[in-house]
């Protein structure tokens, strides 16, 4: 993919997945804003991408902080072509534990930093008239839960919503709207048990992460999910949007939409008892799972 001339900004790009987002566009010839709230490390990225990048450092989640970066990409490179939304924090609690500021801080990051960030960058891109991308990063935790995650959960859920909602206003500006679902070994997916041992001896011990795992599970490194964003960003992707994509080792996949799996109807409508008689048989068998799926290592031959 050839993203020449085009520019973008990518949130929460010091390290991990934001650091490989920005270095993957970068090295198929975008420019980049490399945006993080250590001002240390979005120097240190931009500086890897070899002079195509320039780095915003800066909190997101404030209005001021998405202005300051569109501004940026419009002084750096004179127009904004595309956004990702990758910046967040965690602060693991269990329900009964997790306080106000635990929930507040993770929301305001994840969900109101990504409001106001593509809200910024589309006023730019319908003013252009030339349609842009916008790439909303989730969370498999957003998808199906996961424990210790209320906040967390709940703001990547509340994105892919967005998503929705955002690729049908921003359509006749002919600006695509998608949700990357990313799998990989960061400290964040350390908060997964099913993942947990893996990233662990990927990150301290070298170990690579094994065939089956990254097939299976799709979990890999933060690098095997820049090429999501890059196909994104490209006019191959032109009429992709409203997607949530999930890419991660050696695994693509595609998400569906919330939908009705079963239902039934019942003159005069129901009554609880009506509920309970028909729940054992109609939708209990149907009744969806929690949680990440739990992977376990294929046995040896």
């Amino acid at each position: 993919m050839d993203l020449s001339g085009k520019s973008a900004i990518v949130t929460g790009a010091g390290q991990g997945l934001g650091r490989a987002y920005a270095l993957a566009l970068a090295a198929a010839g975008a420019s980049v804003v490399v945006n993080d709230v250590d001002a240390e490390a979005a120097e240190r990225v931009a500086a890897e991408t070899g002079g195509k990048a320039v780095a915003a450092p800066g909190a997101v989640g404030p209005a001021e902080t998405a202005e300051m970066l569109v501004e940026t990409a419009m002084t750096a490179f004179g127009r904004l072509d595309g956004l990702v939304t990758n910046a967040g924090v965690l602060r693991d609690r269990i329900l009964w534990k997790m306080s106000d500021e635990d929930f507040d801080t993770v929301v305001d990051v994840h969900l109101r930093g990504t409001f106001t960030c593509v809200r910024a960058a589309v006023r730019r891109m319908r003013a252009q008239g030339e349609g842009g991308r916008i790439i909303a990063v989730g969370s498999p935790a957003g998808q199906r839960g996961n424990v210790g995650q209320t906040n967390y959960a709940a703001a990547k859920a509340a994105i892919v919503g967005m998503v929705r909602t955002w690729a049908m206003e921003c359509a006749r500006d002919r600006i695509a709207v998608n949700a990357v679902i990313p799998v990989a070994a960061t400290a964040m997916t350390r908060t997964i048990p099913a993942f947990e041992p893996y990233a662990r001896a990927w990150e301290e011990e070298g170990r690579p992460l094994p065939a089956w795992l990254r097939a299976g599970a799709g979990f890999g490194a933060p690098e095997d999910v820049g090429a999501l964003p890059v196909f994104l960003m490209s006019d191959a992707a032109a009429a992709v949007t409203g997607q949530a994509i999930g890419l991660g080792g050696d695994r693509l996949a595609l998400w569906t939409h919330p939908q009705e799996t079963v239902a039934a109807c019942r003159d005069g409508g129901w009554a609880a008892d009506d509920i309970a008689a028909l729940w054992p048989s109609v939708f209990g068998p149907r009744a969806e799972t929690v949680g990440v799926p739990a992977v376990e290592a294929p046995e040896e031959p």
